[in-house]
C-alpha cells in the first residue's frame, strides 16, 4: 500500500470512529432521558443529522448499539479502577475503589445515569475482560473481598466475596445516585464528595474484623 492510499485509509478508519463515537454519545443521553423503549434508531440518527440507512451501516439494531455502549462504558471504568490495583492492602484497596467510583460518577454523571440508573434490556454480550478482577470493575471488588474473608481481615459473618461486594457497592451506589438524581430544596443536601467519603471510611471500618490475635 502507498503511503498515500495508508494514508487515506488511515483518514477514512478515524472517521468512522468519530462518528460511532458521536452515535454511542447522543444514543447515551438519550437512553438516560427518555428510557430505552422510547429511544428509537431514527430519533438518534435525527439528533445528530444522520439518516437512519447511515446509522445502520454503523449499528445493526438497536440492541446492538446498546450493547457497545455498555461495552465501551464498563471497561472504562475498569480501566479507570487500575490506579487501586497496586494497593496491597485488600481494605485499602476497596476504599481506593470506593472513592474512584465516586470520581468516575461526579466526572461522568451521564455515563453513571446510563450504566446504573437507567432499565436496560437484558443483553447477551461477553467481553475477554468479563472475570478478569485487572479488567473488570466488578470482578476487582470481588477479588478484594475475597482477599479480605481469606486473611480473615473483615467479621466472621461475612464469608460470601459476591455478597459483601454488593453491599458495598449497593451503599454507595444509593448515596451517588440519591444526589445526582435529587435536587429538593427542601432538602438540606450536603456536599456528595465529602458525603461519599465519609461513607466509604464508615463501610470499611464497618466491615473491618477484629485484629487477628499474636
Amino acid at each position: 500500500m502507498s503511503a498515500k492510499s495508508l494514508a487515506s485509509f488511515e483518514r477514512r478508519e478515524q472517521e468512522r470512529a468519530d462518528t460511532r463515537a458521536k452515535i454511542l454519545e447522543a444514543a447515551r443521553e438519550m437512553f438516560v432521558q427518555q428510557g430505552y423503549e422510547a429511544t428509537t434508531m431514527r430519533a438518534v440518527a435525527d439528533a445528530i443529522g444522520y439518516t437512519p440507512t447511515a446509522l445502520y451501516h454503523h449499528f445493526a439494531n438497536k440492541q446492538a448499539l446498546v450493547t457497545e455502549l455498555c461495552r465501551s462504558d464498563f471497561d472504562g471504568l475498569a480501566t479507570h479502577f487500575a490506579a487501586a490495583a497496586r494497593i496491597a492492602d485488600p481494605l485499602e484497596r476497596i476504599q481506593k475503589i470506593g472513592l474512584l467510583y465516586l470520581q468516575f460518577a461526579v466526572e461522568n454523571p451521564n455515563h453513571y445515569r446510563f450504566m446504573f440508573m437507567t432499565p436496560l434490556p437484558e443483553l447477551e454480550y461477553h467481553t475477554e475482560n468479563q472475570g478478569d478482577p485487572e479488567r473488570d470493575a466488578y470482578a476487582m471488588l470481588v477479588a478484594c473481598c475475597k482477599q479480605a474473608i481469606d486473611r480473615q481481615l473483615v467479621r466472621a459473618q461475612f464469608t460470601d466475596p459476591d455478597e459483601l461486594a454488593q453491599i458495598l457497592w449497593a451503599s454507595l451506589h444509593g448515596l451517588v445516585s440519591l444526589r445526582i438524581t435529587k435536587h429538593d430544596p427542601w432538602v438540606p443536601w450536603r456536599d456528595l464528595e465529602h458525603s461519599a467519603v465519609h461513607a466509604i471510611e464508615i463501610l470499611t471500618r464497618g466491615i473491618r474484623g477484629a485484629a487477628p490475635a499474636r
